[in-house]
């Protein structure tokens, strides 16, 4: 996988990225924007209303896009072959399990050509919280079909509930077992393809002991990191948050959040930043996780 510059690579907080690129204006917007990664969601659907489904770029509930997936990856990479230096990455968010097994014949075609980073996304796991209205897409399927790109970035979550009203909850160990379970038995720890955990971020924030766990059981095998996420409105314990992204390291976390939420978070003003800064990350990072894990490790065994 193409790699993002050794700066970003020392604080991916800093990778600015653009959010639901689900139309042709926004992603000519995105285009010319000072961003790094382009995210977007991909369904079965129309091409302005008329045709047969194909995969289009659109959120559920819409089903109709002015954009296909094979356009919208056919024009980053236009842009990406005529911009050196300034390339930007791609994050397919797929919706169902139809239409990313609808969409490989693209894929197949388009990121063996790609220079770029690529971020496979779903939701395979049923997450909090009391979430049952959406249906997560089938991991086993999904993990088969991402196997034929190994270059890409695994981004694989659950599916949430969360608003301005909620106040608790958390990503469970329940939970968390599950996606590890999912990991293991469809074989990628053999693999070493880099994993991404994308997490809400008012749910992350009261999940802090968890996902330490979940991370430090894959790490050793497979590159791992969050990528935290948060909707417009969505509450979000501020401070909670910041401890949570700080006991990763800024080098082990992105942010994918609305800029009035990375503004509050302040990132850039922890422990001067640097090298320096990057390394007591690494550092806190790695106690953690090892003390979370070895602490889980003693509790099985008691059990």
């Amino acid at each position: 996988m193409a790699r993002f510059s050794k700066s970003k690579l020392s604080n991916l907080t800093a990778i600015r990225w653009a959010h639901a690129v689900n139309s042709q204006q926004l992603l000519d917007a995105a285009l010319k924007a000072d961003i790094d990664m382009i995210e977007a969601d991909i369904v079965l659907g129309t091409l302005n209303g008329v045709g047969e489904e194909l995969p289009v770029m659109a959120h559920p509930p819409a089903n109709d896009s002015d954009l296909t997936l094979a356009d919208f990856l056919n024009q980053i990479k236009q842009y990406n072959e005529q911009t050196e230096g300034a390339q930007k990455g791609v994050k397919l968010d797929f919706k169902s399990i139809e239409v990313f097994e609808g969409s490989l014949q693209i894929l197949d075609e388009s990121i063996p050509m790609m220079s770029y980073p690529i971020f496979m996304n779903a939701d395979i796991i049923s997450g909090p919280v009391e979430q049952n209205k959406t249906v997560p897409v089938d991991p086993a399927r999904f993990f088969a079909g991402c196997m034929r790109y190994k270059q890409s970035v695994l981004s694989i979550g659950w599916t949430t509930n969360w608003s301005g009203d909620h106040r608790e909850g958390s990503y469970t160990q329940a939970q968390c077992d599950e996606m590890l379970e999912a990991i293991r038995w469809n074989n990628v720890l053999s693999t070493g393809q880099a994993i991404t955990f994308p997490v809400r971020a008012g749910i992350a924030a009261n999940s802090e002991e968890q996902l330490h766990q979940l991370v430090a059981a894959v790490n050793g095998t497979n590159e791992s990191t969050l990528t935290i996420w948060s909707s417009e409105g969505d509450y979000v314990d501020v401070a909670q948050l910041r401890k949570l992204i700080f006991s990763f390291g800024v080098d082990r976390v992105y942010l994918d959040v609305p800029e009035a939420l990375a503004s509050q978070l302040d990132l850039g003003k922890h422990e001067g930043g640097g090298s320096a800064a990057t390394f007591a990350s690494l550092m806190s990072f790695s106690f953690i996780s090892i003390c979370f894990w070895a602490f889980s490790s003693w509790l099985q065994r008691s059990m």
